[in-house]
């Protein structure tokens, strides 16, 4: 049986406006990220943030602190790094996107020592929305990266 959160979200009603609103947030943060642009990836999310890598290799951070030390981690450990988006769902309850990702391990990633190779790997990631802040609450990023696995291109 659901959680009463979880069937208040499935019941959250579609508002044209909001939606809109989401994806445009959404493509800010996307474009910010390409641009190695930390100030505007942190203006797309609620104070409280958190950031979360569920797996194996799981860490958290939480606020808009942890959110910086976890973009200057990803990309000081994978400089060239590169989202292929595959699959989007924008909705009320946020962001969810599927995405091919490409990227040099050059520095330490949460436990793993660089490798110095090319890799290849899966996200899918879910940016909850708040709708009282207009702003994402962070990142939960699901992973299939094992670290070590060269890139077959």
């Amino acid at each position: 049986m659901a959680s009463e959160r979880i069937l208040e979200l499935l019941r959250k009603p579609l508002d044209s406006e909001e939606y809109t609103e989401i994806r445009e947030l959404w493509k800010v943060h996307s474009m910010a990220e390409d641009n190695r642009d930390l100030p505007g990836l942190i203006s797309t999310l609620t104070e409280d943030c958190v950031y979360e890598v569920r797996g194996a290799a799981g860490a958290r951070w939480e606020g808009h602190d942890g959110a910086a030390r976890f973009y200057t981690e990803l990309l000081t450990a994978f400089p060239d790094i590169h989202f292929d988006l595959e699959y989007i769902v924008i909705g009320p309850q946020g962001v969810c996107e599927d995405a091919r990702v490409t990227a040099t391990h050059e520095a330490r990633w949460l436990d793993h020592e660089p490798t110095g190779e090319r890799l290849e790997w899966r996200n899918s990631i879910f940016f909850p929305w708040d709708p009282a802040a207009r702003k994402f609450k962070g990142e939960t990023v699901y992973t299939d990266l094992t670290l070590g696995r060269a890139a077959s291109s």
